[in-house]
């Protein structure tokens, strides 16, 4: 069965082996956040409606699933923005009810969760992860370029909804881009917000692979060591990616063909994914081992970034 909406298994940083749902894989969202792995925003929405068949997510998953793969998570994330999926609550029912030994993780960039639909939807999800990237409104605008007709301030509500009304585990991921959110103004706003906030961690991250832009750089973890010491005792830093080659789940096969794609002509995510006949978040994966071991470098053009020996 050629699997369109579920991908992996593949590691991840934080939540060990992952089964992915790709429920936006035309990167429908809300946000064009500048330092995006997956480029920049195809349709940026705020409509919630059925954007792949929820009954053929469904049929992938049970058809994955009855094998018995060891998981640690499946994790709605992909392209887009997961809670724009207007069936997301019926597939986590059906992971609950049907393969109730999983997790079931959500990763959601929280502008949605101002919707009392959506915040109903994710309550049977084990593990939220919502991201808040900045407080005031200028940053918010600055790093994660709405759709029109979201704020940061509405954003910072529906979060405070959620933590409140949610009893599973709820794990606030703050973006860090240098120069941009890590001023003394933007983590005392940081630190205000999160005391109002239920969360189980709170985790900083910063760029692990190019984003949307190209002058985007990585914050040195030093730097967001001590960001973290200043936002409170329960903040950590996201660990470095583990080397995928020492995963189960990476193929030495599936690395070189890629490179063998790449000696010819210099691809997009999406170029390699179409050719290979693999999921653009799988390509990914491989795309950060090569970039961490010196053997591809990427450049942003017109058409997005390619990657090139």
């Amino acid at each position: 069965m050629k699997l369109r909406y579920v991908f992996g298994p593949i590691p991840s940083r934080r939540l060990g082996v992952s089964l992915g749902i790709d429920l936006t894989p035309g990167k429908q969202c809300t946000l064009n956040c500048l330092y995006c792995e997956c480029g920049s925003t195809d349709d940026l929405t705020l409509e919630r409606r059925e954007y792949v068949p929820t009954r053929e997510v469904l049929e992938e998953l049970r058809a994955v699933l009855r094998e018995g793969p060891e998981l640690d998570s499946i994790t709605f994330s992909g392209s887009g923005e997961p809670t724009l999926h207007s069936g997301i609550g019926d597939v986590i029912a059906m992971l609950k009810e049907e393969f109730p030994r999983y997790r079931v993780t959500v990763l959601t960039n929280s502008t949605l969760l101002g919707d009392a639909d959506v915040r109903a939807a994710l309550l049977r999800a084990d593990l939220v992860v919502p991201s808040l990237d900045a407080v005031s409104e200028e940053v918010f605008r600055k790093i994660n370029r709405p759709r029109r007709g979201i704020s940061s301030a509405e954003l910072i509500e529906g979060l405070h909804r959620f933590s409140h009304e949610y009893c599973g585990e709820l794990w606030l991921e703050v973006f860090i881009i240098p120069g941009i959110n890590d001023g003394d103004e933007e983590v005392a706003l940081f630190r205000d917000t999160i005391a109002r906030l239920r969360c189980t961690r709170v985790q900083l991250n910063s760029l692990d692979r190019p984003g949307a832009v190209e002058w985007i750089q990585a914050m040195p973890r030093e730097n967001l060591e001590a960001i973290a010491h200043r936002l409170g005792p329960a903040v950590e830093v996201i660990g470095k990616a583990v080397l995928r080659h020492r995963c189960v789940a990476y193929s030495e096969d599936v690395e070189q063909r890629i490179l063998n794609v790449l000696r010819v002509r210099p691809c997009t995510i999406d170029d390699l994914a179409e050719g290979l006949q693999l999921h653009a978040l799988d390509v990914g994966k491989y795309l950060d081992v090569l970039l961490a071991e010196g053997k591809i470098r990427s450049r942003l053009e017109n058409r997005g970034r390619f990657y090139l020996l």
